[in-house]
């Protein structure tokens, strides 16, 4: 559901693949989460042809997050309305046609559009390496609370966890409580966490423990309502960073890892 994929070209869409996705899900009774409707990357050609044009770039965000909202509606349970627009050092806007145009008015704007569009669905801002209490989540959490103070319809922070081997920070439950204090839902949108290879039985284990650590700190969340894995087999993991891999919850070859009993037992 991302841009470039959807809206290839400027007012033409290809609904197959999503819709597939959506009926596949329907038919198992799923929840599903949009993802996504701005960010700065897999954008189709013609948008990077409209920097510096605010009113036209204004009015195909706008025509964009209504079409897609609207094709949709009622049929997820959130939205993932803007990804990844905090900076990774400095805590400040991520640098993109949209914050070089807008500032930051961009974020309200698309959380307004959205919630016009699709008014029953959760809508969510998502965000990598904001696991731990620091600088940038010290950003989007200042974001957020002004958001809110002025009623734009903020409902959901997604922290996306795509973690290393003992990666996860201490403060990683404390950070969850902290937005969901803010009366946001909180979830883990998009986790997975890589061993360095080759892999090990200690490391296979050490890989369950964190994989229970992370279910553990949503459940121990009143407002955590969920969590997602970025992908279920090594097969098709997206993340395989160099020296790294083997993130997900099942092999190669489809057969569970100790993470899976392990999960399990955090949500019985």
């Amino acid at each position: 559901m991302k841009w470039g994929s959807l809206e290839a070209s400027k007012g033409q869409y290809n609904w197959g693949n999503a819709d597939k996705l959506v009926a596949y899900a329907e038919q198992h009774n799923m929840k599903i989460r949009g993802h996504t409707l701005i960010w700065h990357e897999q954008l189709p050609s013609y948008i990077a042809g409209l920097e510096g044009k605010k009113a036209e770039l204004e009015k195909v965000i706008k025509d964009h997050i209504n079409t897609v909202a609207e094709h949709f509606n009622g049929k997820m349970y959130s939205w993932v309305v803007v990804n990844e627009v905090i900076d990774e050092v400095s805590g400040e806007l991520r640098d993109s046609i949209w914050s070089r145009t807008f500032n930051y008015s961009f974020i309200e704007e698309a959380f307004r559009t959205a919630h016009a569009a699709d008014p029953n669905a959760k809508l969510y801002i998502n965000e990598y390496n904001l696991e731990a209490v620091d600088t940038k989540s010290d950003a989007l959490y200042a974001l957020v609370k002004e958001l809110k103070g002025k009623g734009v319809p903020v409902h959901g922070v997604g922290l996306q966890g795509h973690f290393r081997e003992n990666e996860i920070p201490s403060t990683f439950q404390d950070n969850l409580k902290r937005f969901s204090d803010l009366e946001l839902d909180v979830a883990i949108t998009e986790l997975q966490i890589r061993y360095q290879l080759p892999g090990s039985a200690d490391k296979i284990a050490k890989q369950a423990q964190d994989y229970s650590h992370a279910f553990s700190a949503c459940m121990n969340v009143d407002r955590c309502v969920g969590v997602t894995v970025w992908g279920f087999t090594d097969k098709h993991a997206w993340l395989q960073e160099k020296g790294y891999g083997e993130p997900e919850l099942w092999t190669e070859d489809y057969k569970p890892k100790p993470a899976v009993d392990a999960v399990a037992k955090v949500l019985k």
